[in-house]
């Protein structure tokens, strides 16, 4: 699929990224095992509503650089989302994040709530809700020996993990899938996966920010797919619980990618919530709005 359109050069690195549309900016940051090819169903139809749309590469990841030398953990990939706002001029933007890059986001605005707008956060990581089961295993089992596996082998052990992102399997099947794989199929690409991204798959991330969520006050909603087997709802709810005025939408019959298994469902609340005025960041009693069961 081709999504992204151009390259920057932010903090000495190169950036694939989107950048269309005019109006209040919207920023959007992938998970993983993803890339910004995540977001094709949404942000065209935001950008069409009014919006100047953003999606990038994480450093590492997709299209982006994937340098044999540089930081990519959540920590270096939050300075970087600030250097790759300053090179496009972005003063002050709504963020919409999902999975790895919600942990971005919530360390960018807990860093800069000046600059955040609104903060939408999709199947995020958060507190020690990382890696999952399955992940863990990997990382403490085979992660040394990964960069020696076949191409083959590769794709059945990424396969296997993509099909649990999402509640209708027979979605990751066929171009989806192909699409899903395709920055790894060489050994460069491989040893990247495992390098720039498995690699950083660590909760101290979000665990040492955790007391810092109910210091937020910008506007929060939290979007969850119900089967979500990576991120139980019980950590969104517990996120809901710790920063002000944060509100829960869960959507049924969806996994840890929603915007796959509703892509439509996932556009509507992303508009609703960019559409309500945003209220003074003093006082007021924090909201708590159940929503989409």
């Amino acid at each position: 699929m081709t999504f992204l359109t151009s390259n920057l050069l932010a903090d000495g690195v190169r950036i694939a990224y989107r950048d269309q549309g005019r109006g209040e900016p919207v920023l959007f940051i992938h998970g993983t095992p993803s890339h910004a090819g995540e977001w094709r169903h949404i942000v065209p139809r935001i950008e069409a509503d009014g919006y100047r749309t953003i999606a990038y590469d994480l450093l590492g990841y997709g299209l982006s650089e994937r340098p044999a030398h540089r930081d990519t953990s959540v920590a270096a990939q939050t300075d970087l989302l600030e250097a790759v706002l300053d090179t496009l001029s972005v003063d002050t933007v709504n963020l919409v994040a999902h999975d790895i890059g919600g942990a971005i986001a919530q360390r960018f605005a807990i860093a800069h709530p000046e600059r955040v707008r609104r903060l939408m956060l999709i199947d995020t990581v958060s507190y020690d809700s990382w890696p999952s089961a399955t992940w863990r295993k990997i990382i403490d089992e085979e992660l040394d020996d990964c960069a020696s596996l076949s191409q083959e082998a590769f794709n059945t052990l990424l396969t296997r993990q993509l099909t649990m992102t999402v509640s209708d399997t027979t979605l990751m099947t066929g171009e989806l899938l192909h699409d899903y794989l395709r920055p790894h199929q060489s050994p460069l690409g491989r040893l990247s996966f495992f390098e720039h991204q498995v690699r950083h798959y660590d909760s101290t991330y979000t665990e040492e920010i955790a007391d810092e969520l109910p210091s937020l006050r910008m506007p929060v909603r939290i979007l969850w797919g119900e089967r979500d087997q990576w991120q139980p709802v019980t950590y969104a709810e517990r996120l809901r619980d710790d920063i002000p005025r944060a509100d829960l939408v869960v959507v049924p019959d969806a996994g840890h990618f929603v915007m796959e298994d509703a892509p439509e469902r996932v556009t509507r609340e992303i508009g609703a919530f960019l559409a309500e005025p945003v209220p003074s960041q003093e006082g007021g009693d924090p909201r708590r709005v159940e929503r989409g069961r």
